[in-house]
């Protein structure tokens, strides 16, 4: 059970803020008006039955070679946040910041946001390896904290404020593997991961405990680095193995370029996917050679569901696209807040904390969710593949 102490952690928020300088981000941008000027408390404002005011701070991959992540992640939170405002309960005024994918720079955002914008809540950052940094801090000092896009093992456990409405590793890769081992008779299996980030070093954790489960003889390992651009060594000894099906736990850019040159080299085996490869841009740089791609997500844009399509038909009508599990994550998360907002009838960050911890069966576009006492989600994986140049159940 999560231990919560109010009364230290706001002593510690206190004592955290006397200390602490405000440290520069990349450009705050607000959306829905601001807090400031002279409006009523919050919960005045509740108490007569106006909107909540709430400003929420958002940390996000806007630059670099994750930034089709953070893009589709700012793109579901503005459309949810327009819908939400038009609804008239609350409005949150969003002040987005570039993490650019370091670490450092998450974390300064985050300082500026909670110690100098005075944010009641955050969402964000995009990768686990983020919010490793940005998580402790944002528990220290009695923020709310809610990743859309952290999947990693261990998040949650961060703290008492800290949440997250992303489907954990080990809850979506067992499910894929399942799948394709069942459909492929699969009993040889070949990993390759990225060993220098956390994401996806917790999802190669996963994949190995999970074919070691299931008897699978596993061949080889691999190990690249974030922004490799050549996998020929790593591939020639996978291809040399002779596996039936290959675990790769990497973010969009490299698993897209190691199933490009996997299919040059001649193998055939599939490939299961970690969470990071859950993006068009998998399809969109690899091409044909991501056919036949398992992968599994709470997000599957052709589901036969109203909610679902309605937020389809909106999504692509404002940005020219459709929406990927990432905006529909960060889309489901400002909706839960919203509502945690309203039940709590303040900006309190105390209050919002409570109310999202309460937060049970709620129904949104990835379908129903509720967090853990951990502050983990709770919901079924669906499992997808690639085929005919986009991703469909996998049958």
């Amino acid at each position: 059970m999560r231990k919560f102490s109010k009364g230290l952690i706001s002593l510690v928020a206190v004592t955290s803020l006397l200390g602490v300088t405000a440290c520069g981000g990349g450009g705050t941008s607000s959306e829905a008006g601001s807090t400031a000027g002279g409006e009523k408390p919050a919960a005045e404002s509740a108490a007569s039955g106006e909107a909540v005011s709430v400003n929420v701070g958002v940390v996000s991959i806007l630059t670099g070679s994750g930034a089709g992540y953070g893009e589709a992640i700012t793109n579901g939170l503005k459309l949810a946040n327009k819908e939400i405002t038009e609804q008239g309960k609350v409005k949150m005024n969003l002040l987005i910041e570039d993490s650019a994918g370091k670490q450092e720079q998450a974390l300064s955002s985050a300082q500026k946001l909670m110690n100098s914008d005075n944010v009641s809540v955050i969402i964000g950052p995009t990768l686990s390896t983020e919010m490793n940094v940005v998580g402790p801090e944002a528990d220290m000092n009695g923020v709310p904290i809610i990743g859309t896009s952290t999947t990693a093992q261990g998040i949650p456990q961060i703290g008492d404020y800290v949440f997250r409405n992303s489907i954990p590793e080990s809850m979506a890769i067992p499910a894929s593997i399942d799948a394709a081992v069942k459909a492929y008779d699969v009993k040889k299996v070949a990993i390759i991961y990225g060993n220098d980030d956390v994401f996806t070093k917790s999802g190669f954790d996963t994949m190995k405990a999970v074919a070691e489960e299931k008897g699978l003889e596993i061949t080889t390992i691999e190990e690249f680095q974030k922004g490799q651009a050549d996998y020929n060594a790593q591939l020639t000894k996978i291809k040399g193995t002779n596996p039936d099906l290959i675990l790769a736990s990497a973010l969009y850019n490299e698993g897209a370029v190691i199933m490009s040159q996997a299919r040059k080299m001649g193998i055939t085996a599939p490939f299961v996917g970690g969470n990071g490869f859950n993006s068009p841009e998998v399809i969109k740089i690899a091409g044909d050679a991501a056919e036949g791609l398992i992968v599994a997500t709470p997000w599957f844009g052709d589901k036969p569901d109203e909610k679902v399509q309605a937020f389809v038909e909106k999504y692509t009508a404002e940005y020219g696209k459709a929406p990927d599990q990432f905006a529909a994550q960060a889309y489901d998360a400002l909706y839960v807040l919203a509502d945690a907002i309203e039940r709590a009838g303040s900006d309190d960050r105390d209050a919002i904390r409570d109310a999202l911890a309460e937060t049970k069966g709620f129904n949104g576009i990835l379908g129903e969710m509720s967090f853990d006492e951990e502050g983990d989600i709770v919901m079924d994986p669906t499992v997808l593949t690639i085929k005919d140049g986009k991703f469909q159940l996998f049958q």
